[in-house]
């Protein structure tokens, strides 16, 4: 036969095997285009993900990030889940100034034409311009007082460390700001850690620290390192403080660049007070400083503001240290959740976006607090789907039985969810935080973050606020598996004698091995059955994104962990939007992602693109499943590498119940699957457990396409469905 193409008839059999085929989940996950799931809300009450314009405890923030004040004593806060900046006038009116409340974009315009996407810092010049830290998009935007928003720095999605004029600059992380007497701003560009300075004129230049080097070295400019700074303030004179989060330190920058270490312990974290290195802070994550010169430092795991004194006397000005809540009152008897940024008027008088209470709170220069506007959305009720109520649920397992445990961790409490949706407080007391051992509501915790079920039925929980890793039974018997309450470290050892430095995800094998990613310490720990606790991988203090072997490798803010039957550990490298994988040589690679350059596109390998990965589980076949929460996606990577969007839209955060794009979510962290292959997420911020089942192929079409074509001594059918990749079968003729 000589070469020739024939369209000829195609067998109805033929058809019907390779729609099949496309229909298959197994085949699915080898595709490349996206495996859609349907989530629906298995317990809790969706938080309403909307900004809602009012006065005082009528207005609701979602994500309140940053605050700057005007001359005339109004707030501008970013709220950054919205992708919207607000405003609050002295009575408490909330008003949404700039951006469109749930839409993510880059648009320039006015008001609510305008799009932001995921704003963070935020600060005001003389003339009343507002310019913001648009993270998500890697710019920096100008909001004049009229609302009209200007790209003014950065180029939207181009991530990196360009000095340059305008949008010839690129960011690689634009978090806080500061602004001087002379209207030059600062910028903490944290993923890159280093800081930036931008003219008025848009000239950007890097004053300290070295692109993508971690570290804590003081010195002049370049020769200065940072790790992970994230909020900053300036003087009049031009002096920058910076809140180097992972160094648990304060920073100083004097106008010629060189750096020093004003108060906090390197590699150690704590609430102390004292002066200088005497005193500790958990995790800083911004800074404000008022005409005196005095700064205060928002300690966000210690939920309280610390006053550091210009010689770097540090005391605790306002709230209760390690407790979180919403309560107001003078000093420690007022409570905070998650509190972030701040800002301070002449009067001395501090302003504060209060992240996990949802609201914008005002603390007096004698220490008093009260509640500005907003209101906090949470609660602990055990009951059925929608009559439960979470805090801020993380960490997520499921046991052998379909019974789904979850660390409710601003509730200090771990809830069980049958299959039917009745949610009961499995161990720990509501409110209670602590460290004790013992059965039920006997049992302590304080702030549990990760979770795990082993085979047996028993959960492990990365007990954060005590550095501990706790064991329970199915009997809900809680016992200390290895750490010291209260003993931050990095030493290993068995049981009490080992210490963890703010463990966040955990694992388990069908050995039962427990494995452990700690925040602080930017390693992976790995506890035998018997309690012995080792360094698998990265070198405790030393951030980055290199691979390798043991200690040679780096991470920058590990969370979400899963181990495959083989005993390979799978990491969500948060900061540095990445998978990573682990042999049980402790030889780590990528999987996907590309350190520092965070998006949301699929894609194989580098090529794909997160936005801080916080949960990670494993299934059968090899694919893993992702909740990429700054994305408010839900992400899927087949064992080639493969990246795929199962649910959820990085444009745009909500709770819709859906299928695929349809679905939102707000924050999802942890996840985790059953036998049966169905998804369980935990939507942190809005306070719900959600449910994801596969849901089959994207929709077929009437016609599909079909082609049979004959060459040589070969034929080839092929079959093209809507939403589908062609498929082609050939045999010899």
């Amino acid at each position: 036969m000589t070469k020739s193409h024939l369209h000829l008839p195609v067998p109805k059999t033929l058809i019907a095997f390779a729609l099949l085929h496309a229909l298959s989940p197994s085949a699915h996950a080898q595709s490349d285009y996206v495996t859609p799931y349907t989530f629906t809300t298995l317990a809790g009450t969706p938080y309403n993900a909307v900004a809602v314009d009012g006065t005082g405890a009528g207005a609701r923030f979602i994500e309140p990030y940053a605050v700057a004040l005007d001359s005339s004593g109004n707030a501008y806060v970013t709220d950054e889940a919205t992708n919207s900046i607000r405003k609050v006038t002295p009575a408490g009116v909330v008003t949404t100034f700039a951006g469109q409340n749930g839409t993510a974009g880059t648009a320039d315009g006015t008001g609510t034409s305008a799009q932001f996407y995921a704003p963070a810092g935020i600060v005001i010049d003389s003339g009343g311009n507002l310019f913001v830290a648009d993270s998500g998009n890697q710019t920096i935007r100008k909001v004049t007082p009229a609302g009209v928003v200007t790209t003014f720095a950065g180029s939207p999605g181009k991530t990196g460390s360009l000095d340059g004029t305008g949008t010839a600059a690129t960011f690689g992380g634009p978090s806080g700001m500061g602004i001087d007497g002379s209207n030059n701003i600062y910028v903490s560009d944290e993923i890159s850690d280093v800081i930036r300075k931008i003219t008025p004129q848009g000239v950007v230049t890097t004053i300290a620290g070295a692109v993508g080097i971690a570290g804590s070295a003081d010195g002049p400019g370049s020769g200065a390192r940072f790790n992970s700074p994230y909020g900053l303030t300036a003087d009049p004179a031009g002096n920058v403080y910076v809140a180097d989060s992972i160094n648990n330190t304060i920073r100083a920058i004097t106008p010629a660049g060189v750096v020093s270490t004003l108060a906090g312990k390197l590699n150690s974290f704590g609430s102390v007070d004292g002066t200088g290195n005497a005193a500790e802070f958990y995790y800083p994550v911004a800074v404000s400083v008022d005409g005196s010169g005095n700064l205060y430092v928002t300690d966000y795991n210690n939920n309280t503001i610390r006053k550091v004194t210009q010689a770097g006397a540090v005391t605790t000005f306002a709230g209760r240290t390690g407790v979180y809540g919403y309560v107001d009152g003078t000093g420690s008897q007022a409570e905070f959740d998650e509190p972030w940024g701040t800002a301070i008027d002449p009067s001395g008088n501090i302003y504060l976006a209060d992240l996990g209470n949802y609201e914008v709170r005002k603390i007096t220069a004698s220490a008093t607090t009260s509640t500005l506007a907003g209101t906090p959305d949470m609660g602990h009720a055990d009951g059925t789907g929608a009559a439960a109520e979470f805090y801020l649920p993380s960490g997520v397992g499921v046991d052998p039985s379909g019974n789904v445990f979850v660390a409710d961790q601003s509730n200090d409490v771990i809830r069980k969810i049958t299959p039917a949706g009745v949610v009961t407080t499995f161990a720990g007391t509501p409110g209670s935080n602590g460290s004790a051992d013992g059965t039920g509501p006997a049992a302590q915790f304080n702030f549990p973050y990760g979770l795990a079920v082993d085979g047996s039925g028993n959960v492990y929980v990365a007990d954060k606020g005590n550095n501990t890793i706790r064991k329970i039974t199915p009997a809900g018997v809680v016992t200390t598996l290895a750490g010291t309450p209260g003993a931050g470290g990095s030493a290993n050892g068995t049981g009490a004698a080992a210490t963890f430095n703010q463990p966040l995800g955990v694992a388990v094998d069908a050995a039962g091995n427990v494995y452990v990613s700690e925040g602080n310490s930017e390693t992976i720990r790995k506890i035998t059955p018997s309690g012995a606790v080792t360094t698998l991988a990265g070198t405790a203090g030393a951030s980055g994104s290199a691979d390798g072997t043991g200690a040679a490798a780096r991470f920058a803010l590990p969370i979400g962990l899963t181990v495959d039957p083989a005993g390979n550990v799978y990491v969500a490298d948060a900061t540095n939007d990445e998978v990573r994988k682990i042999t049980p040589a402790g030889v780590v690679t990528t999987v996907a992602g590309s350190a520092q350059q965070a998006g949301s596109a699929d894609g194989t390998g580098s090529n794909a693109r997160f936005f801080y990965p916080t949960g990670v589980v494993i299934d059968p076949s090899g694919n893993l499943y992702l909740s990429d929460y700054s994305n408010n996606e839900i992400r899927m990577i087949t064992p080639a590498g493969v990246v795929t969007t199962l649910a959820g839209s990085a444009a745009s955060s909500g709770s819709a119940d859906g299928r695929g794009a349809a679905a939102r979510f707000n924050n999802p962290d942890g996840i985790a699957r059953d036998a049966a292959g169905t998804l369980y997420v935990t939507d942190t911020f809005n306070d719900i457990i959600r449910k994801g089942v596969f849901s089959g192929a994207p929709q077929i079409s009437s016609q599909p396409t079909e082609q049979f074509v004959a060459v040589g001594g070969n034929a080839t059918f092929s079959v093209t469905a809507s939403g589908s990749t062609t498929l082609s079968y050939q045999w010899n003729l």
